[in-house]
């Protein structure tokens, strides 16, 4: 027993649970592969300044939860609490934007960190994939991300989730809508840490989840009914584009996703059985976020869904994945000759895309037979000296038990038939 564990809040994925978590990332991303969207991968840490600009120094995230340090040369990083900030980074820096053909599409897939209190569904370590559209202000790209995220969610068999949406309005009608909810939250019974956010970023007052706080938010204004007339027509639009495409979604007019940076169209997707933390994953329009860290303006939209919690939706459905087997075919061979005949067919199959596995280690033949069915491996291939003399190998059927003799030289050809 090793004396180190996982860090509290952190987990570690092993087989056979880590293929599940594989599979979910696969049908998350195989949809927007599918929608012209490239794949990007960021470091695991960012100059600390790049999320407090982006992310807001009032939120959460940057106040409370983000691992931030200060290397030994003096720079003040942070590990990645979310993937927007540093795929916009990246893809600014690259000079994506300036190669034409807006909006630049990219998805990623990668680990993040926040320091929170550990509990189901809330990690200090958790995974997510992501899609950002960049460059580009069309309510029918609010509509595909959105489109893409419940294809691949029911391409899992996801069924009991729901899809929240609301807009946040623009740089035009969110100044009015700002100052008249301050005006009603500076009326109520809230602690000073409370205000102060309130004077930085009142819509983030909204998305406090203390009860004692929601109960005073009950005739709270909403910014629907501050929306101008170009923001009401945007998410007119989106939500038409939604509809006729067979999405179903809730009108939500208290969503407030938790990043300063969003604009407009704002969405969450939801799953009712996973309790407090319910929230699967969520996105927006951050048209601002750019020029917030230093580019152009480059209008944008984005989602990230959470790997870890998708997994649990799934649990708390039911829902068995089909998962390909990791091994198709075991082989078993008895003396060393046998161990470098069938070696050589293990790589011969492999070299077919056929994956197979070989009994290492000196084991006898019952061991061998333990170790082919824990493996899962449809077909076992068996041969002793006996057998080879005979030009042959025993050839066993795992499901039916069924076991026949079949040429050496025949052995690849009879299995890549079989699977194939």
């Amino acid at each position: 027993m090793s004396t180190f564990q996982a860090p509290k809040g952190t987990y570690d994925l092993i087989p056979p649970r880590s293929a599940k978590f594989l599979a979910v990332r696969e049908a998350i991303a195989t949809p927007l592969r599918n929608s012209g969207y490239g794949y990007v991968e960021t470091p695991g840490f960012e100059n600390v300044e790049l999320f407090a600009r982006g992310v807001g120094e009032s939120t959460d995230i940057v106040s409370k939860e983000m691992y931030a340090f200060e290397t030994k040369g003096g720079d003040k990083l942070a590990l990645r609490p979310e993937g927007t900030a540093s795929v916009l980074r990246a893809a600014l820096e690259a000079n994506l934007h300036r190669q034409g053909n807006l909006p630049v599409k990219l998805w990623y897939s990668g680990s993040y960190y926040r320091y929170e209190q550990p509990q189901a569904g809330r990690y200090r370590h958790f995974s997510q994939v992501g899609a950002e559209a960049i460059g580009a202000e069309d309510p029918a790209l609010d509509a595909e991300l959105i489109i893409l995220a419940d294809q691949a969610y029911r391409s899992l068999g996801l069924r009991n989730f729901r899809i929240l949406l609301n807009s946040l309005g623009d740089k035009e009608c969110r100044p009015v809508y700002r100052e008249a909810l301050q005006t009603f939250l500076r009326g109520l019974d809230l602690d000073e840490e409370t205000l102060r956010r309130a004077d930085i970023n009142p819509l983030r007052v909204l998305d406090d989840k203390r009860p004692d706080v929601q109960e005073q938010l009950t005739d709270a204004p909403l910014l629907r009914d501050y929306l101008c007339d170009a923001c009401k027509a945007y998410h007119e639009e989106v939500r038409e584009l939604i509809t006729a495409a067979g999405v179903a979604f809730e009108d939500d007019p208290k969503l407030v996703r938790g990043l300063d940076y969003y604009t407009r169209t704002t969405f969450e997707f939801v799953h009712d059985g996973l309790g407090s933390q319910s929230a699967v994953g969520g996105g927006g329009r951050y048209d601002g976020l750019s020029e917030m860290i230093g580019g152009p303006a480059l209008p944008s939209v984005g989602w990230a869904l959470g790997v870890d919690r998708t997994v649990l939706a799934l649990e708390a459905e039911g829902v068995e994945l089909e998962l390909p087997a990791s091994t198709s075919v075991f082989a078993v061979p008895l003396g060393e000759e046998a161990r470098r005949v069938l070696f050589a067919k293990v790589t011969e199959l492999r070299k077919l895309g056929i994956a197979a596995d070989f009994s290492y280690g000196s084991k006898g033949l019952k061991g061998a037979m333990k170790n082919a069915n824990r493996s899962g491996a449809r077909y076992t291939i068996v041969a002793g000296e006996r057998d080879l003399a005979e030009g042959v190998v025993q050839l066993k059927d795992m499901e039916s038990g069924e076991q026949s003799a079949v040429g050496v030289n025949e052995i690849v050809a009879e299995l890549e038939s079989k699977l194939g």
